[in-house]
């Protein structure tokens, strides 16, 4: 036998729900599947197989171009850039640092991270350039030069 639902209108806001308790209860509902998920060995772990994107802003010169990544705390180490012809990869993971006492909002994200850009034109992968400050990783990629195009005399 199933008992009748009882809907309310408007949002869980209007109705007086305070919004941290919205939060604290969707993570409460991810650990839970998380975990149900690991036991039943359909997947490792929600949180280990999604990687978030970090912020970045890409602008192009005549001659290149940059890419300025956010990455906050992350080392120099645990970031790995891979450039093709077209593509460009910015790849790595931020460790969580040791806290102590119970963490209750986190706002900074943790964990694997990908950024991925296609570039328009051909690059000159050999000659990228990577520097990681105060949490900006800038990335220059030099662009290749292209054929000049030029008159062509047509004979006789």
């Amino acid at each position: 036998m199933t008992l009748p639902a009882r809907h309310r209108h408007g949002s869980l806001t209007e109705r007086g729900t305070p919004r941290s308790e919205m939060t604290t209860d969707f993570e409460d509902i991810f650990e839970r599947m998380n975990r149900f998920l690991e036991s039943a060995g359909l997947s490792r772990s929600l949180s280990e197989t999604m990687a978030w994107a970090p912020l970045a802003d890409m602008s192009e010169t005549d001659d290149a171009y940059l890419i300025e990544c956010e990455l906050p705390g992350a080392k120099r180490e645990d970031i790995d850039v891979e450039i093709t012809e077209h593509d460009l990869a910015i790849t790595g993971e931020i460790t969580e640092r040791e806290r102590e006492g119970v963490l209750r909002r986190r706002g900074r994200p943790v964990g694997r991270f990908e950024y991925r850009a296609l570039l328009p034109t051909d690059v000159k992968a050999d000659d990228v350039q990577a520097s990681l400050s105060d949490g900006v990783l800038k990335v220059t990629i030099p662009k290749a030069k292209a054929a000049k195009p030029r008159h062509i005399e047509i004979q006789g």
